[in-house]
């Protein structure tokens, strides 16, 4: 039976993982694109990307939890039975950690994308405000 949730956790999880991935990838494609402008943006995706299903998946397949399913906790208790309510328990337990632990890592990417794209946008404007005095007194002259 460990075995058996074992693998649905971590199946649920990758599923989870997946489908965050595939929700995410085009707008995290855009802000780093918008914000690196070189093809190295691919590559910073790709790792996101790669970080949805590290994150996900040890977030979901919480070993330290499935570990009470066999080994005892305290010496004059038994091993946790594996009974239906449990493992509904457990696969909502999985269900929410693997998202919980996907909506942290992905609230870091936003912020540190956020910020990274106002001082982008400052030195874009301090830029167009050179050129821009630049040409208009050519222009006058």
């Amino acid at each position: 039976m460990f075995f058996t949730l074992l693998a649905l956790t971590l199946s649920l999880s990758l599923a989870v993982s997946y489908t965050a991935a595939r929700v995410f990838r085009k707008p995290i494609g855009a802000i780093f694109t918008r914000i690196i402008q070189d093809e190295i943006s691919t590559a910073w995706q790709r790792y996101v990307m790669f970080a949805t299903y590290v994150v996900g998946i040890s977030s979901g397949v919480r070993i330290y939890e499935l570990e009470r399913y066999i080994s005892p906790q305290i010496s004059d208790m038994g091993i946790l039975q594996l009974t239906l309510e449990r493992w509904v328990l457990e696969i909502y337990r999985t269900l929410i950690a693997c998202l919980q632990g996907i909506a942290w890592m992905y609230l870091v990417v936003f912020v540190v994308a956020l910020i990274a794209y106002v001082i982008v946008r400052g030195f874009e404007l301090r830029r167009g405000r050179t050129h821009g005095t630049t040409g208009s007194e050519s222009v006058e002259q």
